[in-house]
């Protein structure tokens, strides 16, 4: 007798894949500008001031406003695409009821540019509108190209983006804590910040299969030219 195969359950990992690319995304998104932004806020008031206190608390104050900025923009990211997936299946569901003849028009269509033969398409088109509710998720999916988007996604990309970007900010900020001037926290939060960058630079772009090394310089670069365009207009606009 043949042993009957075990079941698959198709959708666990699928949306265990999304959610890890997405908080993957989120780490990414608020990793690059925690590094960049106090990185270069830092470098900036360390032209124009005396005091590390001074750049500490600026730091610190960039901190918690850009991570909270940085959180609510992921809230709403989310929030957002989940309000369009949710109107523009209301509005499939209606089509559907209304004008079901254009609707499986359009279904023969995808088909036929699937490469399906008219006869196969006849089969799949009446298999595909019986159910109208399987007739909507196709339409959504093969027409519109939309994917149902996690509704408890906006808030966890809300906390990963906003802790990203401050635990990227403190790290520039650190060298200012344990230094006697701005210009001694300068260098070593640039030390710091830059080696931090490069390693960032190089397993985002592995991650995303760029090549890792070109990806790692690009990060520094940009990091090193942000800070040194803040630091030359603060030493110009200080004297």
């Amino acid at each position: 007798m043949t042993p009957t195969p075990p079941a698959h359950h198709n959708h666990p990992h699928p949306e265990q894949h999304l959610s890890s690319s997405a908080t993957l995304q989120d780490i990414v998104i608020g990793l690059s500008d925690g590094l960049t932004v106090p990185f270069a806020l830092a470098a900036g008031l360390s032209g124009a001031v005396s005091s590390s206190a001074l750049v500490i608390t600026a730091g610190l104050a960039e901190i918690v406003a850009g991570s909270i900025a940085m959180g609510l923009g992921g809230y709403l990211a989310g929030r957002t695409e989940v309000e369009h997936y949710a109107a523009e299946l209301a509005r499939e569901r209606r089509e559907v009821q209304e004008v079901p003849h254009v609707e499986r028009a359009e279904v023969d269509e995808l088909l036929a540019e699937m490469g399906l033969s008219a006869e196969t398409r006849a089969r799949a088109v009446a298999e595909l509108t019986a159910d109208p509710e399987q007739w909507v998720r196709f339409m959504m999916k093969y027409e519109l190209g939309l994917e149902e988007p996690d509704p408890r996604q906006a808030p966890k990309s809300a906390f990963t983006i906003s802790s990203a970007y401050a635990l990227g900010g403190l790290i520039p900020l650190s060298a200012y804590f344990v230094t006697d001037t701005p210009a001694q926290g300068l260098l070593w939060s640039a030390a710091i910040t830059l080696v931090c960058l490069f390693v960032f630079g190089f397993f985002k772009s592995r991650m995303t299969g760029q090549p890792a090394v070109a990806g790692a310089f690009k990060m520094t670069f940009v990091g090193a030219l942000a800070a040194a365009a803040a630091f030359g207009v603060a030493k110009a606009v200080g004297g």
